[in-house]
């Protein structure tokens, strides 16, 4: 009995001890499966309650509303090597084709260039602009703290001009999201980022409009604009609320000089959590397609196929085995509606199917001969740009 006693408490002690680490790293009885940590914040109702309660802090400083953001804005510097050949001929095929590549006399000189980035998670994914780290060899992250660390790039999407880093640091900070699509033309917002390399920098403006779109920046465009000053630099930093919420990534300026006019625009921070989570779980962006080539309806078009409006878009081609192929639409059809929405524009129509998951089923009113009729079209996966 007591040779049995002896021997059960080693036991209990093993067994203990493997309860305790199997609670501490879970894993190892699965596979890592990657969880993105991102917060949101309350509704407008929610936040507007708080404000008749007087429970919103600030007053009519936006002070405690950077110091909640700011942290999660960082500084992006990138390095890019220019190899340059000596002498022209070393471009001609036919005077290369007697040398070794490697061994041909160059000169090699490094451009560096300034952006912002935001933080979306304390896991270290850090949201900027294609445009800010496209072609580049090194991208160094600077945080508001001191701290830097070279970024790896996880992907790129340059159809929203989107690109996702990851950084390696311990007790990183992360911006709150407001994904609401709640905002209005005149809410106050505050842009962050870091102009011109002076350092970060906090300027503030309204909403002039949302929605935007065909400005010629990206494939798909449905930017907030503001007239926070934004200027060179500012690329992929935060456009926050006055709680200091991230409503979107400040993207370009419209300008003539390169300087700050006041027209400056963002990406909904919808869209940029979207493509984040897209390119961190899928390597890539995954967007619904139909598989049509549109042309706008102009008066004149709409005249000679009798429609009173312009509403609409024709239909000029269709490619071949793609969903609208299937679906039955054929070039002259005009589409009128897309899942009951009545279709205005041709850049509205293509963000809207392309909201739709691959393998949706959806309904499409289409006007062909003078007679509207309604199409199930099961939506596809948009092939990858070239």
């Amino acid at each position: 009995m007591r040779k049995l006693t002896f021997l059960g408490w080693p036991i209990v002690t093993g067994i203990l001890a493997a309860l305790l680490i199997l609670q501490l790293n879970p894993e190892i009885l699965g596979p890592k499966i990657t969880t993105v940590e991102i917060r949101e914040t309350q509704s407008r109702d929610n936040i507007n309650t708080l404000a008749m309660s007087g429970g919103m802090p600030g007053g009519l400083s936006f002070a405690d509303a950077v110091a909640s953001a700011a942290p999660a804005v960082v500084n992006i510097n990138t390095r890019t090597i220019v190899r340059q050949q000596n002498n022209p001929l070393f471009n001609d095929p036919m005077f290369r084709q007697f040398f070794n590549n490697d061994r041909l006399p160059s000169n090699e000189r490094i451009e560096s260039s300034l952006g912002s980035g935001v933080i979306l998670s304390p896991q270290g994914y850090v949201v900027t602009n294609n445009h800010v780290i496209s072609g580049a060899d090194s991208i160094v992250v600077s945080l508001q703290d001191g701290r830097e660390a070279l970024a790896t790039v996880i992907g790129t999407d340059p159809e929203t001009d989107i690109a996702v880093l990851k950084i390696n640091l311990a007790d990183l900070p992360s911006i709150t999201l407001n994904t609401s699509n709640e905002q209005r033309v005149g809410d106050l917002v505050l842009a962050i980022g870091n102009p011109f390399g002076v350092g970060q920098t906090v300027t503030m403006g309204i909403i002039s409009a949302l929605g935007r779109n065909s400005i010629g920046l990206s494939t798909y465009e449905n930017f907030i604009q503001t007239d926070a000053a934004i200027n060179p630099g500012n690329s992929g930093g935060a456009l926050i609320d006055t709680e200091g919420n991230l409503l979107g990534i400040n993207t370009a300026i419209f300008s003539q000089s390169g300087g700050s006019h006041g027209i400056g625009f963002a990406i909904p921070s919808s869209i940029a959590r979207q493509v984040m989570q897209d390119l961190i779980e899928h390597g890539r962006v995954i967007r619904g397609w139909l598989g049509i080539e549109i042309q706008e309806m102009t008066p004149n078009l709409a005249e000679s196929f009798g429609l009173s409006t312009q509403g609409g878009i024709l239909i000029a081609g269709i490619f071949r085995d793609s969903p609208a192929h299937q679906a039955g639409l054929q070039p002259g059809d005009i589409l009128l509606e897309i899942d009951s929405h009545p279709v205005e524009d041709s850049r509205t129509s293509m963000n809207r199917i392309a909201r739709f998951q691959p393998g949706q089923q959806t309904s499409l009113a289409v006007l062909r001969n003078g007679r509207e009729m309604s199409v199930i079209a099961t939506i596809g996966e948009r092939p990858p740009t070239r």
